[in-house]
């Protein structure tokens, strides 16, 4: 693929926490996030700038876990704290691929991490180091997703890619419907007017109002995290005026 140009110079990788648990559901799989981490190295390699938002629904959902037993707010700090054991991990294995990497958390964890400064990972990313967003906005009330939309709006990322445990957006749940139809394509107006929730709605209006384009595919294969970033059609792109 190297004699190739990829279709985009800046990415924003957003990867649910269940992602990276695979087939264990809970945890963290190595053999999972060595896999995705190969796959940015040779984006990396490319010449592609990536910055990754990494979610932590295999540790701990604020809402789904606290829900009713404690005060939300402090539920979804929980689930703040949760993403930065993914971004930790993800980062020490990027590290042992020599692949150049920073942490930056919107909550302070100093010791750990750096604090999220826009310019500060502007820089790093036009340095080539891969940028890992942890702690979501740090807000309570709103989920990783809305977080990776807003800082890939905040560094001006080409396009979101959305790395999830289904292969596209659907007409319906897969899973309860057999008879759901996959979308090559769909806008974002019509993602919210049917109400399919593959990306909460304040992720998805916020997509709309600032115009990026967000690719949905599965991440059981990583390297499709590659093909996508070569401009492959893979699952389903949002967009402002898809064609469904």
């Amino acid at each position: 693929m190297s004699d190739r140009k990829p279709a985009y110079k800046r990415v924003l990788l957003k990867i649910s926490g269940e992602a990276l648990a695979g087939e264990k559901k809970t945890g963290l799989d190595f053999e999972v996030i060595r896999n995705v981490c190969e796959a940015v190295k040779e984006c990396v390699s490319l010449g592609v700038e990536v910055g990754i938002v990494v979610g932590g629904g295999n540790f701990w959902r604020g809402a789904q876990h606290g829900g009713g037993k404690m005060e939300r707010t402090r539920a979804d700090h929980m689930g703040m704290m949760a993403t930065i054991m993914n971004c930790l991990a993800v980062a020490d294995v990027l590290e042992q691929l020599n692949v150049p990497v920073r942490v930056q958390t919107a909550l302070s964890i100093t010791s750990v991490a750096e604090p999220y400064i826009r310019l500060r990972a502007d820089r790093h990313l036009r340095k080539g180091r891969v940028v890992v967003f942890g702690c979501g906005t740090g807000n309570p009330f709103f989920t990783t997703d809305t977080a990776a939309v807003l800082r890939a709006a905040e560094i001006d990322a080409d396009v979101i890619l959305l790395a999830k445990n289904i292969d596209g957006v659907y007409t319906a749940d897969p899973k309860q419907d057999p008879s759901a139809t996959k979308f090559d394509a769909i806008s974002y107006s019509e993602m919210l007017a049917r109400g399919l929730a593959v990306m909460d709605s304040t992720a998805t209006s916020l997509s709309m109002d600032n115009d990026i384009p967000v690719i949905l595919f599965a991440l059981e294969d990583p390297e499709n995290i590659v093909r996508v970033v070569m401009g492959e059609k893979i699952g389903t792109v949002v967009s402002q005026n898809a064609e469904t």
